[in-house]
């Protein structure tokens, strides 16, 4: 009998926060793609904000990686200060999402901060950033299915289902399965960047419409 990997095991403890955000209200309006604007503007600035973090993420790790993965995350620290965080900003400019001036709201300050602190651990921080790259692309792919008619969320989901994507992420997962952190440390860290995930969508200052069943 094979032994289930660390990155498959942490998929199936990851899974029923992804379907809780799946169910998140300001989700559920992208997929439907009768999200109120200003909800997702707001959305939007937080995750400006948190991206530019996650580029630090990815450039305090490649510091201490091993040679042969220095260049993956330098390579993901440059994709996402030019590629993401480009694609970000046309979007956000059609919300009308002021980048400049927005400000961290608790839940993007928290997972920040947790991702920076875990950054100090090469393998733990590999775990820690992992539920942003896993969340997003399995989101990605399930929202696809159903795709929003409106087009600008059409095109927020068409960037996280993108095959790409999904590679980039298969990379992180097999690099943590190399370097085999300690595993009920790996969980615990890999639940709390999941949780950090779920709260990243209550949109700070602002109530969601409920879902229309």
């Amino acid at each position: 009998m094979v032994d289930m990997t660390l990155s498959v095991e942490l998929h199936a403890i990851g899974r029923p926060l992804l379907d809780a955000q799946l169910a998140h209200p300001v989700v559920a309006g992208i997929q439907r793609g009768d999200l109120d604007e200003s909800v997702f503007r707001s959305w939007l600035e937080q995750d400006y904000l948190f991206l530019v973090n996650y580029v630090r993420v990815f450039s305090r790790l490649a510091w201490q990686a091993p040679d042969n993965h220095l260049e993956d995350l330098v390579d993901l620290a440059h994709s996402t200060w030019h590629d993401e965080l480009d694609l970000h900003r046309a979007l956000s400019a059609e919300f009308h999402a002021d980048l400049g001036g927005a400000e961290m709201g608790p839940a993007c300050a928290a997972y920040t901060a947790f991702l920076l602190d875990s950054a100090a651990s090469y393998g733990e921080g590999l775990v820690a950033l992992y539920p942003c790259m896993w969340g997003y692309s399995t989101l990605g792919q399930i929202l696809a299915r159903n795709p929003p008619a409106e087009p600008r969320y059409r095109r927020w989901v068409d960037t996280y289902a993108d095959p790409a994507f999904a590679a980039l992420t298969e990379r992180i997962a097999f690099m943590i399965d190399e370097v085999s952190p300690d595993r009920a440390r790996a969980v615990a860290f890999f639940t709390e960047g999941m949780r950090h995930e779920l709260a990243f969508w209550d949109v700070p200052g602002l109530t969601p419409q409920p879902v229309q069943r």
